[in-house]
């Protein structure tokens, strides 16, 4: 059933894997053990919101909006990204109306990044602003230390998208840079933040 699901709609398909190459870039373990991104379910719930956020964004461009399937891949992605929180939770032993009430709490969460990343795309210094956004976000602090780092990449992610098709994305194709030059001469940080992550890797 679900397979002739995919097929008829390969948006879906497309959102699946947009999801799963989203989380195994926020995965990587430069992003911790170099970069400083706390190790903790809310240092992996902001890496995986940063590179949804990412691919939202590039299918929100001139050219993507082109496309048929470009809006429909970008929904399916986002849909994909809360049924994961969904899943986790209830394999976390969550009850249903918890679920509910974790889920709205997580997408206030999702979409405030979503306008923070925004604006800071749009400043006037958006490397300044996005060290700024990221600090306050993924290290919790004001002009955290790892904020220009982790910028650097954030900056060069966008770049390497842009320069991808935006119909082999939308088509669920899509690959993001390596983030280990970024971390050329940064420091771990050992800074920890209190856990209001659901999506489990």
């Amino acid at each position: 059933m679900f397979k002739r699901l995919f097929r008829n709609n390969p948006a879906l398909e497309a959102g699946r894997a947009l999801f799963t190459a989203a989380v195994e870039q926020a995965r990587r373990e430069t992003f911790y053990a170099r970069l400083g991104v706390p190790d903790t379910l809310d240092g992996r719930f902001e890496m995986v919101t940063l590179h949804v956020y990412l691919l939202m964004r590039r299918l929100k461009a001139e050219d993507a909006l082109q496309l048929k399937g470009a809006r429909n891949a970008s929904q399916c992605l986002l849909d994909a990204m809360f049924q994961n929180m969904d899943d986790t939770l209830r394999e976390m032993g969550v009850g249903d109306l918890s679920v509910a009430r974790k889920i709205r709490k997580l997408a206030e969460n999702f979409y405030g990044r979503v306008e923070a990343y925004e604006n800071a795309f749009a400043a006037d210094d958006p490397t300044a602003a996005i060290a700024d956004a990221l600090s306050r976000n993924v290290f919790e602090r004001e002009a955290a230390p790892q904020g220009p780092a982790l910028s650097a990449y954030v900056e060069a992610a966008a770049r390497a998208l842009a320069d991808q098709q935006a119909a082999r994305i939308a088509g669920g194709i899509v690959f993001f840079p390596a983030p280990e030059h970024e971390a050329a001469g940064s420091e771990a940080s050992d800074d920890g933040a209190s856990e209001k992550g659901a999506i489990e890797q």
